[in-house]
């Protein structure tokens, strides 16, 4: 499937042709069209046209390989891979906005934490939402784990105490707490999302281990702007990536590594329990260019 993700750019670098001034600006319009931003896509296909003169090269493929390696150097970030909690019990904090697959992909890190011998537990702290709080406790049922609820209206950051004090309790190892996803409503949600931060940092005596930004891939540039809103209301730790299997774009996933630095640490790609992958720049990178030779000894 990540094959489509750069068609435009794949199909660029399949025609036999020339490294002259009509490839950059194409292959920038082919990068905006895979949904990379004007920003990113104008400073890759610069990198491109000062390092092919730099280094005096005149054939696709190595301009390609050229290619492959700033964008393995783009998407690489430190503390990339999940942090998984020395002290308990640990927590994650969940954001995003609604209909990002938030819920699902709570589900697929809880059955990581348990294939890692884990316990964790579940709080359903969106209490604004009805639903959420229904479709955490469904998937609590299908992983017999525990959720910890609250009243519907209620307030979340006492969802998220009483989540860490039954971790305490039990001898849980992981809390994961759903978060409210109100955009439109920013103020309320930065007011919410910094009482959850407060009140948990004062119960565990530290800030959690992950803060996650659930992300659509198939929303393009949204996505980046619903990262730097969270950006401003919560510390972000790192981005989970939804979607991406459907997504015929995805270039999203390089602007949001360009643009605001955070690590990219997961990648979902299915609904079931199981299927989350952990980021891997250079696969990632590979599976979308890989086509390109393909595509030229078609021609």
């Amino acid at each position: 499937m990540l094959k489509r993700v750069f068609r435009r750019v794949t199909e660029l670098f399949g025609l036999r042709r020339s490294l002259d001034e009509d490839f950059y600006a194409e292959l920038e319009e082919a990068l905006v069209s895979s949904d990379v931003s004007l920003r990113t896509a104008t400073e890759l296909a610069e990198y491109l046209r000062t390092e092919i003169r730099r280094q005096d090269i005149a054939e696709l493929e190595a301009a390609r390989d050229l290619l492959k390696e700033r964008l393995v150097q783009v998407l690489s970030k430190e503390h990339a891979a999940l942090t998984w909690p020395q002290e308990l019990p640990g927590l994650y904090l969940m954001v995003g906005v609604n209909g990002t697959g938030k819920t699902t992909t709570i589900a697929k890190l809880a059955c990581r934490a348990m294939s890692k011998g884990l316990r964790p537990i579940l709080a359903a702290a969106d209490t604004f939402r009805a639903a959420a709080g229904e479709q955490l406790e469904e998937w609590g049922r299908r992983l017999e784990v525990q959720v910890i609820k609250g009243r519907p209206g209620g307030d979340p950051a006492a969802v998220v105490f009483d989540a860490l004090q039954a971790a305490s309790a039990r001898g849980a190892d992981l809390v994961i707490a759903d978060t409210a996803g109100r955009l439109h409503t920013k103020r309320n949600l930065m007011e919410e999302l910094n009482k959850i931060g407060r009140v948990s940092k004062e119960k565990l005596g530290r800030p959690p281990e992950e803060t996650l930004l659930v992300v659509d891939a198939t929303t393009g540039q949204n996505a980046l702007a619903q990262t730097k809103e969270f950006q401003q209301v919560v510390g972000l730790t790192g981005i989970v990536l939804t979607k991406l299997d459907t997504a015929a774009k995805g270039g999203i996933v390089i602007t949001i590594a360009d643009e605001t630095d955070l690590p990219i640490k997961c990648i979902g790609t299915g609904e079931q329990p199981e299927d989350l992958e952990d980021f891997d720049p250079r696969g990632f990178v590979e599976a979308i260019l890989e086509n390109s030779q393909q595509a030229g000894e078609g021609k």
